[in-house]
């Protein structure tokens, strides 16, 4: 399946309602239009009036997120063809808020995202329905046995059994094969759809020969540079008028001088504990172990080395290359060849080449499956034959097995021993702190002070960025100072090593400072200002200059600019001073040798260029690349066709009023169950 979709989709509703209204028969033709009427006009009116949020959805079950209904007037009053739950849509927030190593405090910023993107997809699989497009179980017999899971499922052509089948299934996508295979038969339903739209999309011979000829196009310049941090040291103001800048950015400059604080405190640490060092029995070390068994459960893991050889795209010359040479090293192993040397010498895996390949211990799902399936499938000391996987042509050698089992109290004793100390020095710390905070609110910091042997420390006035003198970490000791109010009560707060009790003896309120004070501030601030109007003056007489007397460095040298020369360097090239061509100079590529570029501004450097020499692929290159140039098109604005039908349907959906979202379900405190 398409990376970046996910496999979890919501289920189906199908419910079928009807209403029938019957009028008395016996009335004249007039009468009963007119009796219909007035009772057509009653009854919509009571649905409205009397069924509250049918406009919104704000009465619908917490679980449904959105539904997707029929068009017109009275599709508002229909079933809904399809809907989306609250359920699915947590579930699938939190899986990509996992993958992507982010807190779960984000899932209300995910959601959003998961539901457009699940709501898109059933319309997809709505109009496919409509266009006849379906799977049956051989499209999806046929996908497994050929898709990105073939060579798992189907090693050798041999099924791994019902089993594996559904373990995998379970590590891989955490669901059952029924649902599973319910994905993939809509993914090919998705596919057919799309197949079908983008089938009429072209590209024409001569487009993808000068696409080639752009992409491979190579230059080589001189180019002048003009620095901002060169020119700003060339805006000078006087004191006039950055005193005239200073009075006319005076609502600016309003609390330029932030709130600052002066806090006095008393801090200690696990030293200064009257209790001294705490002590821990077996008894606890025992209770503890027994009452955390599964923090200390190994899963199955195998400690593992690979060669890699990658194969770029999916050009068929370069697969059979790639796997020829991964064959050769895979013979020379055969022939007693040293694993270790070999991966130094032949591996495309960076991270683990230069280790001989090593890559530790691994557990199940830590690497693509068909590798997860090779390696746990060898013993210690057997080499693999060719595993292919979208990376390339690995082959692995395993070194080491560990089955799942508990690691025993012997082993574990001695951490145990240390957290448990570690949280009882906490727990000892804190009553500690607890107890000076309340000695201080009765007799004051001082002589709290005096009667545990501790210094009061008085600080200067602090903003809340400034570094508090004699503690590891004061930011939080800051943070809650800026909470607290002047003379208040004495607070506890941690300082990274240990505790403090703190009050806050006065606060200086945010001011504007005097211009004497902010003086150096002032005139950076001019600079920037001045800077982009000054940056696009100079280049442009940079650009005139070298033009009218056809020397780039004699232009250089008059404005203060430095000459520099590019690589020969393509348009997905960097180029120091000017970034990314494509982006910032991509007109590089349209100039001629020997002519000069217009004014390039890029914010930061202001650029002339010289084209020295222009490479354009050959017609041999262009040939060469036909096909894959072609392929990359075409896939291009498929996506692009794709994308436009799929967003005007959408937008025809929308008003029609066929997708209607559950006001409750999106709201923070709408009632949704918990994706955790």
């Amino acid at each position: 399946m398409p990376q970046g979709r996910s496999l979890l989709r919501a289920p189906h509703s199908k419910g079928r309602h009807s209403l029938m209204i019957r009028f008395l028969q016996k009335d004249s033709r007039l009468t009963k239009g007119i009796f219909v009427v007035i009772i057509s006009v009653a009854c919509i009116t009571m649905v409205i009036t009397l069924v509250p949020g049918i406009f919104n959805d704000q009465t619908a079950s917490a679980d449904t997120y959105a539904t997707i209904g029929r068009g017109g007037w009275f599709g508002r009053f229909m079933p809904a063809v399809d809907e989306i739950s609250t359920t699915d849509v947590q579930q699938i927030a939190a899986r990509m808020l996992q993958r992507q190593g982010l807190p779960q405090q984000y899932a209300p910023l995910m959601m959003p995202r998961v539901a457009q993107g699940l709501i898109q997809q059933h319309i997809e699989l709505i109009e496919a329905k409509k266009l006849g497009l379906s799977a049956t179980d051989a499209d999806v017999d046929r996908f497994l046995h050929t898709g990105a899971f073939g060579q798992v499922l189907f090693p050798n052509g041999n099924f791994i059994g019902k089993q594996q089948y559904a373990e995998f299934v379970s590590q891989q996508f955490n669901m059952t094969v029924s649902k599973f295979e319910d994905e993939v038969r809509q993914e090919i339903t998705e596919n057919r759809l799309r197949s079908l739209i983008t089938g009429g999309v072209s590209v024409s011979d001569a487009e993808v020969r000068n696409s080639y000829r752009q992409q491979g196009t190579k230059i080589k310049f001189e180019y002048a540079v003009l620095s901002s941090d060169d020119l700003q040291k060339q805006i000078n103001p006087t004191d006039a008028e950055l005193q005239d800048f200073f009075k006319k950015n005076a609502a600016r400059y309003a609390n330029a001088v932030p709130e600052a604080r002066k806090i006095q405190y008393i801090a200690f640490t696990d030293a200064n504990l009257p209790q001294g060092a705490p002590q821990v029995t077996d008894a606890e070390i025992q209770q503890y172990y027994n009452q955390h068994l599964k923090d200390y459960q190994v899963d199955d893991q195998v400690k593992v080395r690979h060669i890699l050889v990658k194969v770029d795209g999916n050009d068929p010359k370069a697969d059979a290359a790639a796997k020829a040479k991964a064959q050769d090293i895979l013979d020379q192993l055969h022939k007693g060849g040293n694993f270790a040397d070999l991966a130094k010498k032949y591996s495309d895996d960076p991270g683990s080449k230069e280790q001989g390949g090593e890559l530790g211990f691994l557990k199940h799902g830590a690497t693509v499956p068909e590798f997860d399936q090779a390696a746990f499938s060898l013993q210690p000391g057997q080499t693999s034959g060719l595993v292919r996987s979208k990376y390339g042509y690995h082959i692995l050698q395993v070194e080491e097995k560990q089955t799942a089992h508990t690691r025993p109290l012997s082993e574990v004793k001695t951490t145990i021993a240390a957290l448990l100390t570690r949280q009882k020095e906490g727990q000892q710390a804190q009553a500690y702190a607890q107890q000076l905070s309340s000695e201080a609110a009765k007799s004051g910091l001082a002589a709290t002070a005096a009667a545990h042997h501790l210094q009061v420390v008085t600080t200067d006035f602090l903003n809340q960025s400034s570094v508090v003198p004699g503690l590891p970490d004061g930011s939080k000791m800051l943070a809650d100072a800026f909470a607290a109010k002047k003379g208040g009560a004495p607070q506890v707060t941690t300082t990274g090593e240990g505790y403090a009790v703190f009050q806050v003896e006065d606060i200086q309120a945010a001011h504007a400072p005097t211009f004497a004070d902010y003086k150096s501030h002032i005139l950076d601030d001019y600079r920037q200002q001045q800077l982009p109007q000054l940056l696009s003056t100079k280049v442009n007489e940079l650009a005139n200059k070298a033009k009218a007397d056809n020397d780039l460095a004699k232009a250089a040298k008059e404005v203060g600019a430095t000459v520099k020369t590019s690589d020969l360097v393509g348009r997905d090239s960097q180029v120091p001073d000017i970034g990314a061509l494509a982006s910032s100079a991509p007109q590089l590529f349209d100039l001629n040798v020997g002519q000069f570029s217009a004014p390039i501004n890029t914010g930061r450097t202001g650029i002339v260029a010289k084209l020295l020499d222009k490479e354009e692929p050959t017609s041999d290159d262009i040939a060469k690349h036909f096909d894959a140039t072609r392929e990359q098109m075409l896939e291009q604005r498929r996506d692009e066709a794709f994308a436009v039908f799929i967003s005007t349907l959408q937008e025809k959906y929308q008003k029609e009023g066929r997708i209607r979202m559950n006001v409750k379900a999106q709201s923070p405190f709408g009632g949704g169950r918990s994706p955790i």
